[in-house]
């Protein structure tokens, strides 16, 4: 086989490869942050109706949601519960028996669940009864009575979580980053005609980017200075591999000939981390303002209107299938692009391409290269479409920000 064909069929399939160990890492940490829509399905029982919670343990805060799945030969019909959850709430308190719960309060419309097909398998969202049933910590039991067959008698399934109290980082990050953005966002929302929340977040996270401009910036100059020196760290490398100690002395000596502190790449970045966490968290949940009454400012409180979601065509609230996805993933691509030109320029000018093709350091740049956009693409799938715009913001500013400093690199 010519080695142009085997050359372009192992580039296919290292191509594959990174876009897998991409794949893996991003559902896992994003399992570790959203549980509740990238979590693994748990194994069902062999009951004919499963009832269980997303997640066991709910941080004070957040609102509980129940997976409801019919493994019955045929559809099972429910009674419309309105106003109150279509399952029954019990509630006890630590050494206390179970009482059963009721209200006519809900935050959100009450949608009734009347039935559920063969096979179906449907969530429970028990936002609407986020304050009125929710607000207490202690344990909670779910029950759903079912009849399984015409006149026969209805069979109890039930499903358990707890509620606790927020730890102190969580109480840290709502004080000094969840609540500030928030309040920001509807700060924004009441000068404007419809309270537009498209508006509301270009301007706080542009706001957000300019603040994050000069740690940004030196974080990126780190890197570009990192990136320039890598041939001569590979060479370093080669040289003493067998000889760690000879090794970090020499890596030492070269980052003080040039500069470079390897802290100024990651430093920053880790304080831009937590910001922008908190900022992603506000417009993915803070949308919708009446589930987020524990994190208004109190002259806020008793506002007489909500955000409007209608941006450009696209409700906010609802993933974008068409608009977002792609776009995300040629403006990541783009913006990899940038911050691997410098170290391209660096390679092709001293012609080293060759040699370091199939380098460690290109099979990274080529899984975030390629990898990094088409997870964000598909994530743009499942996010809100406010969480896509926030995204699709920052990174235009990025690409921005990147082209100043390849520009002063590459002068």
């Amino acid at each position: 086989m010519p080695p142009s064909k085997t050359n372009a069929r192992f580039k296919f399939a290292q191509f594959f490869l990174i876009f897998a160990l991409v794949y893996v890492g991003s559902r896992v940490v994003l399992t570790a942050f959203f549980p509740e829509q990238f979590g693994p399905e748990s194994k069902l029982n062999g009951s004919a109706v499963v009832l269980r919670p997303v997640d066991a343990t709910v941080k004070g805060g957040h609102h509980p949601l129940l997976t409801l799945v019919n493994k019955t030969d045929g559809s099972i019909v429910l009674s419309d519960r309105c106003p109150m959850p279509p399952v029954e709430v019990w509630f006890a308190r630590e050494g206390e028996q179970m009482t059963e719960l009721k209200t006519g309060e809900t935050v959100l419309p009450c949608k009734p669940l009347t039935e559920v097909g063969q096979g179906e398998r449907v969530t429970i969202d028990l936002a609407p009864w986020k304050y009125s049933l929710f607000s207490e910590y202690g344990k909670y039991e779910m029950r759903l009575k079912v009849a399984l067959a015409q006149d026969a008698e209805p069979e109890t399934f039930t499903a358990q979580f707890s509620i606790h109290e927020s730890g102190p980082i969580t109480k840290l990050f709502r004080t000094f980053i969840t609540k500030p953005f928030l309040n920001f966002l509807i700060f924004v929302a009441s000068f404007l005609p419809d309270h537009n929340l498209g508006v509301a977040i270009i301007v706080l996270t542009l706001l957000v980017k300019f603040a994050l401009f000069f740690p940004t910036q030196h974080s990126m100059e780190g890197q570009k200075k990192l990136q320039k020196l890598q041939p001569k760290l590979d060479e370093i490398k080669k040289k003493y591999k067998d000889n760690p100690e000879q090794m970090n002395k020499e890596v030492m000596k070269l980052w003080k000939e040039h500069g470079v502190n390897p802290m100024q790449s990651c430093l920053p970045m880790l304080i831009q981390f937590p910001i922008l966490i908190g900022l992603f968290f506000v417009i993915r949940d803070g949308s919708t303002l009446e589930l987020s009454r524990h994190l208004v400012y109190p002259f806020y409180s008793n506002l007489s209107w909500g955000f409007g979601t209608m941006f450009l065509g696209l409700d906010l609230v609802l993933p974008s299938k068409i608009l977002f996805p792609p776009l995300l993933a040629i403006l990541q691509f783009i913006q990899m692009k940038l911050s691997f030109a410098i170290a391209k320029r660096k390679s092709e000018k001293d012609g080293q391409e060759k040699k370091k093709e199939h380098s460690q350091q290109e099979m990274q740049q080529r899984m975030m290269l390629y990898g990094l956009p088409v997870m964000i693409g598909v994530f743009a799938f499942q996010f809100p479409a406010a969480v896509s715009l926030y995204w699709g913001v920052s990174t235009v500013f990025a690409i921005g920000q990147q082209i100043v400093v390849n520009r002063k690199e590459l002068r």
